[in-house]
């Protein structure tokens, strides 16, 4: 449940709106919550942080906000339940969408700014994200994995990992990749995922454990 009641609820009407339905929708309110969220966000960790670097900041933020976290706020809020689709969307599953609820969950922020002011929004905010506060990974966890085992193996003097695509499969909306990743002097891993990106974190993420846990 919204822990915030509409004086005009012709903001949240707008903020439930998918692109699909037509002009009326919420892609303005969109942009704005994320902003606000950003901002928000943004300052509530350099108050916890004093001690983080901008970059440390930033790594936080982003681990924060993003179609993963927002898409947790939304289900929480059930909004799936609320948003109203086209046709077209409907029929493809469009409510349990990531990039939807996420969407949607901005919009809501952006509707309450626009009702109840700033300090509202932020109080909001807050709320909702508090869990997520409370449970932050330290910054040097949310390093991306190729980041941390390149910053493991300079620091051995080894040289830097090199990967490489061994196979593609599936469709071109459904590809798969498996990527090798390969270091001097230790066993070489793989990993497969649904993108080159993806395949290659994860085998960064699979040989930095196995470089570290012995």
């Amino acid at each position: 449940m919204l822990r915030y009641e509409f004086r005009d609820r012709r903001y949240l009407w707008r903020a439930l709106r998918h692109p699909s339905v037509g002009s009326k929708n919420n892609e303005r309110l969109e942009f704005l919550g994320d902003s606000i969220l950003n901002f928000c966000i943004a300052e509530k960790l350099y108050e916890m942080k004093p001690n983080a670097s901008a970059g440390e900041l930033s790594r936080m933020r982003a681990s924060l906000v993003n179609n993963e976290s927002l898409t947790v706020l939304a289900d929480r809020l059930q909004l799936g339940n609320y948003i109203e689709l086209g046709q077209g969307e409907q029929q493809n599953g469009g409510k349990q969408r990531k990039s939807i609820l996420s969407g949607a969950m901005e919009a809501v922020l952006g509707a309450v700014f626009l009702d109840g002011g700033f300090e509202a929004c932020k109080k909001l905010i807050l709320e909702l994200y508090q869990p997520l506060l409370a449970n932050l990974p330290d910054a040097e966890e949310l390093k991306d994995p190729k980041t941390r085992l390149q910053e493991l193996l300079q620091c051995q003097g080894r040289e830097l990992p090199q990967y490489t695509i061994v196979a593609q499969t599936g469709m071109d909306h459904q590809k798969q990749f498996e990527v090798n990743c390969l270091v001097e002097g230790a066993a070489p891993v793989s990993a497969i995922g649904s993108s080159r990106r993806r395949a290659e974190q994860l085998a960064a993420s699979r040989m930095f454990k196995s470089l570290t846990d012995g």
